[in-house]
């Protein structure tokens, strides 16, 4: 018989909960579950299983009761209150606050609006008046910066649902932890465990994980591991959930009208978990829910059917339970000041948030006493318990918050690393139709539209750092597609505002220019919002990329840039879903091809603080008149983790030098144009070490230079002179350009431009190449940089593949690793303004060098040599030491073999105590050379005349660019930047700045 009714039984509940798994609530809204609802019910464990962070001891019971013991009647009523504070308000404020601690013993204080030193400063003061140490608590849910100035800015909720990756959510509780407890912080009211299923919620939105129960408890227990590890209480809210409401509890009482099993399996399911995970606190939310609370219109705060019987007796939970703030409308709507606080105690919360009238509800409370409504009891519960929590937190040891370094200590540098590490892992590509994402063919015309009203500055000029981008815009839909026309791409930007309660809608205006742009181009969208923001958009058939980057500050827009490019892949999850289109989990895997990114130093074992000593350095130079301004850019393990410009572009100081300016690099042009299309010519099979001069270009058969081999050319090892001043010959008697060789005017024959309106004859070039033919070999096989190295192999370059360098190097290398601000002639794409000069030129050209090669001898070249010509910035610059650094391979493309990149970088005549490499300067054997003598021997690189440097070192994977215009005024004044090791002392500072 009992096996029969056993059977009959668990029919029953199978019958019980098949029909639930369909059935509607009170409004006919179908009640969402899983597939297997057997399987979904979440067992809690018994309270002795549950985890704790805060290990309860004999000592502390014996100081709670200790304590309890000798506290009259007013303090322990006192002990319930946890009052609201500021920072920023007067002193009338901050009075009345002292009054309510002396006269009044409340417990705790609740921080909001102002700043971290004001308010350690204040949590001092008030800390020193009171009898028993205060709780502090505050809301910081991405960290201090929701209440306090001058903090750092974690990712909204929202974002971090996004992420797979929990550890790293565990980090974020941890930094928020650590600065919680160096502002003496006792409780961050955090994380929120609202499951945000209704898209319309005015109020929880970004605040939430997302729409999926999983999803929101397993971040939130994450976050709520890292708070607590660092000693500091976390506060689940807002329960039993605020996730499915249309109002603000903050202006009105809202509604959550579901069957108690809905509120079961969704609303409450975080909680069950977060307790078996060991949560301190819950904060208890202002609503209307019927099937838990029957008396109308009763907030669950106030409510001793959800505060005892289900929160405390039903889910067992015997931590601090606080209320919401009790000013808030959802719960002051229901009664007066002092009213509400005895109401929200005798409901069973421990602490009373936010009370509006403490002398008055503690006479409430007081009266209530009086006439046994509140008992010995009852108070003793909560008082009891309320200090059993300040002995946890170290209260019983109470020390004051030492302001020594609080700003540097609250704003650790970590900070930073993590943050791209959350938004690497958090942007999410929701649609990539043809796989338009990464973005390959960096020489493809692309446009970028703004969408929205916030600024969108680091993400266009990331976007420009990767190849060419064109923003473009119009007040007409019509005019702006017909500009549109010409490109290949269209990166739709929409930026809003990064503020918290700010709108993050498309205007309809926008949604109709979003729609007509995508009708008629290629177009990537990538919405630097909440994710709900797509929610208007009718339909994505003509667009053909979608990323969700979730919000719009500088890292997320850099971040974002990346996945565009493909220096990152795509990883995040949606964490809701958007109508039909997109469902929660959605998100799609993109590409990663191994071009240069960006990140913190920390994010690649490197010290920001040590980097920044780097500034120290660059104003000694400027200071010192060693040149008017520079570029500095360190990266590693191919991200850009230090990219600054110092001083200007003159001494008189009248235009700053800019990341994005162009230097005439001097001879680094050697590595970064002649040596690449050496390499591949190597590479193809077309050279060889032991080829000879006389066989690469047959105007040096017969001379005593034919024998020079292809590997001492390279190596300056083959006897040639260093320079010599061809220009000279070119002069009048005035030393002035001869007509004889010059012409002002461009015109037949005098096509090559060698300053402004000055044109020299096309052919001198083979006068100088007769001039190097003819020269003298030095006396002694020794170790001889010259320049002639280079000139040669530019004319055969350009002879075995007919293309004149310039063009050469654009088709095999620039256009495709994206360095399009590098090129010879730069005047004839860029404007004079955003080109230091170089030289006041008083020997030879008799102008102001800006725009046209420092070099002379490249100058008779028409501004096009191996040696010399190219202008660049530091990040071009770093893109080709990164291809160096990958053998020969950039953005996916392989240039030139491993085999090859090694032999170019091979000390070949090291033993004869010659340091180059084929075409690489290296380190010095000795105490002399090009390098602080820090790093290692494998790694490369080159120094330029005009002040520049670019190096990379395989062993630490570290990149160095300094680009300058030191010559400037005077090139032939004494070289003071390479005298005081400006440079190299630079490259120290780089060194000593990895974390070992």
């Amino acid at each position: 018989m009992k096996n029969l009714f056993k059977l009959f039984s668990l029919l029953l509940l199978i019958t019980f909960l098949t029909n639930c798994s369909s059935s509607k609530d009170k409004l006919g809204k179908k009640i969402i579950k899983p597939n297997s609802v057997v399987e979904d019910i979440y067992v809690p464990h018994l309270k002795s299983d549950r985890k704790t962070f805060f290990k309860g001891s004999l000592a502390e019971d014996k100081w709670v009761d200790s304590v309890y013991n000798q506290m009259p009647f007013n303090e322990k009523v006192g002990q319930l209150f946890m009052v609201a504070a500021y920072s920023n308000k007067d002193s009338v404020h901050v009075n009345g606050l002292d009054k309510l601690i002396s006269e009044y013993k409340i417990g705790g204080l609740i921080f909001f609006q102002g700043g971290p030193v004001r308010q350690a400063k204040l949590t001092n003061r008030f800390q020193a008046k009171s009898k028993l140490p205060l709780f502090i608590g505050i809301d910081a849910e991405w960290g201090l910066s929701m209440r306090l100035d001058s903090t750092y800015k974690f990712p909204w909720n929202s974002t971090l649902g996004a992420i797979r990756d929990l550890k790293l959510i565990e980090k974020v509780g941890e930094q928020m932890g650590k600065e919680s407890k160096r502002m003496g912080i006792h409780f961050n009211f955090a994380p929120v465990l609202d499951i945000n299923t209704n898209p319309k919620n005015p109020i929880i939105g970004h605040r939430s994980f997302g729409e999926e129960k999983h999803n929101v408890t397993d971040r939130a227990i994450a976050l709520m591991t890292g708070v607590q590890n660092q000693g500091v209480f976390a506060t689940g809210k807002h329960f039993p959930g605020h996730g499915d409401t249309a109002t603000d509890s903050h202006y009105s009482l809202p509604l959550v009208n579901f069957s108690r099993e809905r509120l079961e399996n969704v609303e409450l399911y975080p909680y069950k978990r977060m307790f078996d995970e060991g949560l301190e606190s819950v904060m208890v939310a202002h609503l209307n829910v019927p099937s838990l609370e029957v008396r109308p219109e009763v907030p669950t705060s106030l409510s001793y059917n959800v505060v005892t019987d289900l929160l405390k007796k039903e889910m067992a939970f015997d931590g601090l339970i606080f209320t919401d703030a009790l000013n808030m409308k959802g719960a002051s709507n229901f009664k007066k000041p002092g009213d509400i606080d005895l109401e929200a105690l005798l409901a069973g919360n421990d602490i009373l948030l936010f009370a509006e009238n403490v002398p008055v509800a503690v006479e409430k409370i007081t009266a209530a006493y009086n006439e046994g409504l509140v008992t010995d009891e009852r108070l003793a519960y909560s008082v009891k318990k309320i200090l059993h929590y300040k002995y946890k937190i170290g209260l019983n040891k109470y020390k004051p918050i030492d302001e020594t370094n609080l700003m540097s200590d609250i704003n650790p540098s970590s900070n930073v690393a993590l943050q791209y590490e959350l938004f690497e892992n958090a942007i999410t590509l929701l649609k990539n139709d043809n796989t338009i994402l990464p973005i390959k063919e960096l020489d493809k015309k692309i446009a970028y539209v703004k969408l929205g009203d916030d600024t969108n500055t680091k993400f266009l000029s990331t976007l420009k750092k990767y190849t060419d981008v064109t923003e473009v815009t119009s007040d007409n839909i019509d005019s702006l597609n017909v500009q549109l026309k010409n490109f290949d791409i269209v990166i739709v930007g929409f930026h809003k505002s990064d503020k918290a309660w700010k709108k993050h809608d498309f205007t309809e205006t926008e949604l109709l220019w979003l729609q007509e742009i995508a009708k008629k181009n290629k177009v990537i969208l990538d919405i630097f919002t909440k994710a709900y923001s797509l929610l208007p958009i009718t339909t994505f058939d003509d667009i053909e990329g979608v990323i969700v980057s979730y919000q719009n500050g500088d890292i997320p827009q850099e971040v974002s840039a990346e996945l565009i490019f493909g220096a990152i892949d795509a990883k995040g999850k949606l964490p809701v879903s958007i109508n039909d289109f997109f469902k929660v989990n959605d998100g799609l895997s993109s590409e990663k091809i191994n071009r240069i990114g960006f990140a913190a130093p920390e994010n690649v074992g490197m010290s920001s603080s040590k980097l920044a000593s780097i500034e120290t350095i660059a104003k000694k130079a400027i200071d010192g008149k060693m040149t008017p301004g520079m570029q500095i850019l360190v990266a590693r393990k191919g991200k850009v983790i230090y990219q600054k410009s110092f001083g200007y572009h003159t001494y008189d100081k009248l235009v700053k030098v800019q990341n994005s300016d162009i230097y005439d690099v001097a001879s680094i042009t050697k590595m970064v144009s002649t040596l690449p299309n050496v390499m591949q010519v190597f590479d193809q099979g077309k050279v060889t070490l032991d080829t000879k001069l006389g066989e690469m270009l047959p105007i040096f058969q017969g001379s005593d230079k034919q024998d020079i081999t292809f590997k001492e050319l390279l190596s300056h090892y083959g006897r040639l002179q260093a320079w010599e001043p061809f220009y000279k010959e070119t002069l009048d008697a005035d030393n002035c350009p001869a007509d004889k060789y010059y012409s002002l005017t461009y015109k037949e024959g005098y096509t090559k431009q060698v300053a402004e309106n000055l044109f020299i004859n096309d052919n001198y070039k083979d006068v100088i190449l007769k001039k190097i033919v003819d020269s003298k070999l030095s006396d002694k096989k020794e170790y001889k940089y010259s320049d002639f190295t280079f000139i040669i192999l530019k004319e055969y370059l350009e002879k075995i593949t007919g293309k004149s360098l310039d063009i050469l190097s654009a088709h095999n290398f620039y256009n495709m690793l994206g360095m399009s601000n590098t090129m010879y002639n730069p005047l004839r794409k860029f404007d004079m303004r955003v080109i230091p000069p170089t030289d006041n030129d008083t020997y030879f050209r008799h102008t102001t060098i800006q725009g046209y090669v420092h070099d002379m001898e490249a100058a008779m070249e028409g501004g096009v040599a191996g040696h010399a010509g190219i202008f660049s910035n530091a990040m071009d610059v770093a893109k080709m030491m990164q291809m160096y650094l990958n053998k020969g391979n950039y953005g996916g493309i392989q240039y030139f073999s491993n085999a090859t990149f090694d032999v170019f970088n091979t000390c070949h005549f090291c033993a004869e105590g010659n340091r180059r490499g084929l075409g690489f300067d290296k380190p010095q054997l000795g105490k002399e050379g090009p390098t602080c003598g820090c790093v290692s021997m494998s790694s490369f690189g080159h120094t330029g005349f005009t002040g520049t440097m670019a190096w990379a070192d395989p062993e630490t994977e570290i990149i160095y660019v300094f680009l300058s215009n030191r010559t400037f005024p005077d090139s032939n004044a004494s070289n003071k930047l390479s005298k005081e090791n400006i440079r190299e002392d630079i490259q120290k500072i780089i060194q000593e700045a990895i974390i070992k």
